[in-house]
């Protein structure tokens, strides 16, 4: 699950379900699987509801609360151990579970126990590949009922459950895909022998971003990067290189020490990984871009004034080694989108504001002046579905 627009941030909502099962609460997983008109939140929205404490758990503020209704089914749902999908009109409704949706559209809605059942979801979403939780949301195959779940590995292209094979082959190629952007809809699998609706919430690897450099102004981006949903790497090139200190970046998924000379053999760099270059000294900033230039890195950012990466070109000319077209749009320096902030957490939200621009493959500009939906829609596999 990637950054969508949710209640809770995937991990987030992973976490807090982790902690309930941990603690054998009673409680219910809510998950928005179709959407039609106008509503605030997409597909793969999620909030989890205590069914023991008025829905007090529920992760949201107490003015978006689910209402008694949303509790009470959360309580059957809970006691039963079976899964269901409401339907909810927005403008006659209301917002009844809490994901604060708004509008005036239509919702489908998948509540799920919060039991043992729930946990190979939970690892799925930590394991850091690119997966897919299949769960069924509707069916007129006897062997398959509201809440079954499969899981989908990009990387060994399997399910994890024996599924119908008609019903696996149907839905393979929009998983599979589904897994690698971490998007989320329904598909329809009807071969003939029962129709079958798949809820398909894809749980893609978090991009990761390096940041070359321990400074005063690392601190911001690395804490700021991690809570915007990025894998942050921390690379110190203090000499003699020691670690960094841990409690500075406690948000960091790893911290290393490094040359800037033999980066590729400490890190590897994938083509989900971005780059910030922010050592301030610009022998090691210098050898670290020409190391990077070797990788399949789509974004080199490079902290400091437009004349000093002009300076380091003209070094790499000097050396033989000019750098190509290519290579040359692959750098990003000065670093950050044009924000007019100058302090280190205004440096860092122009930066994060860039990487999640080129991630997302979007031209940066003011939302007012975007036309269409903020958000792309998925494209349904069932014309007459909700979403």
């Amino acid at each position: 699950m990637s950054e969508r627009d949710r209640i809770m941030p995937g991990a987030s909502a992973m976490e807090r379900a982790r902690e309930h099962i941990e603690a054998s609460r009673s409680a219910v997983v809510a998950t928005i699987v179709r959407v039609a008109g106008s509503a605030y939140r997409r597909p793969g929205t999620k909030t989890i509801v205590a069914a023991d404490n008025e829905g007090a758990d529920a992760g949201v503020s107490s003015t978006d609360r689910p209402n008694q209704e949303a509790v009470a089914l959360a309580r059957e749902i809970a006691e039963t151990g079976r899964a269901r999908v409401e339907r909810y009109d927005l403008s006659r409704e209301g917002d009844v579970w809490g994901f604060g949706v708004g509008g005036a559209g239509v919702i489908d809605v998948l509540i799920e126990p919060l039991d043992a059942g729930y946990r190979p979801a939970i690892e799925a979403s930590e394991s850091g590949r690119d997966r897919a939780i299949c769960t069924v949301v509707e069916s007129e195959r006897a062997e398959l009922a509201v809440g079954d779940r499969t899981f989908y590995d990009d990387l060994t292209q399997e399910f994890s459950a024996a599924w119908p094979d008609a019903v696996c082959e149907a839905v393979r190629g929009p998983t599979a895909e589904t897994a690698r952007t971490g998007d989320a809809h329904t598909i329809t699998a009807d071969q003939g022998t029962g129709r079958v609706e798949v809820f398909v919430d894809g749980v893609a690897a978090p991009p990761e971003l390096l940041v070359c450099g321990t400074g005063h102004d690392a601190d911001p981006l690395v804490d700021l990067a991690a809570k915007s949903g990025f894998q942050v790497t921390v690379l110190g090139f203090e000499e003699p290189n020691p670690v960094p200190n841990e409690e500075r970046f406690a948000t960091a998924a790893a911290i290393r020490s490094a040359s800037p000379t033999n980066l590729r053999e400490i890190q590897d760099f994938g083509a989900n990984a971005y780059v910030a270059v922010m050592s301030h000294d610009f022998e090691n900033d210098r050898h670290a871009v020409a190391e990077l230039l070797a990788t399949d890195v789509a974004y080199i950012g490079l902290l400091g004034p437009r004349k000093r990466f002009e300076a380091m070109c003209g070094e790499f000319d000097a050396e033989g080694c000019p750098l190509a077209p290519a290579d040359r749009e692959r750098i990003y320096a000065p670093i950050g989108l044009d924000l007019g902030g100058e302090t280190p957490y205004q440096v860092a939200h122009s930066i994060v504001a860039e990487v999640l621009a080129v991630h997302n493959d979007r031209e940066p500009g003011h939302l007012s002046t975007r036309e269409g939906p903020i958000h792309d829609r998925s494209t349904p596999t069932d014309p007459d579905s909700i979403d």
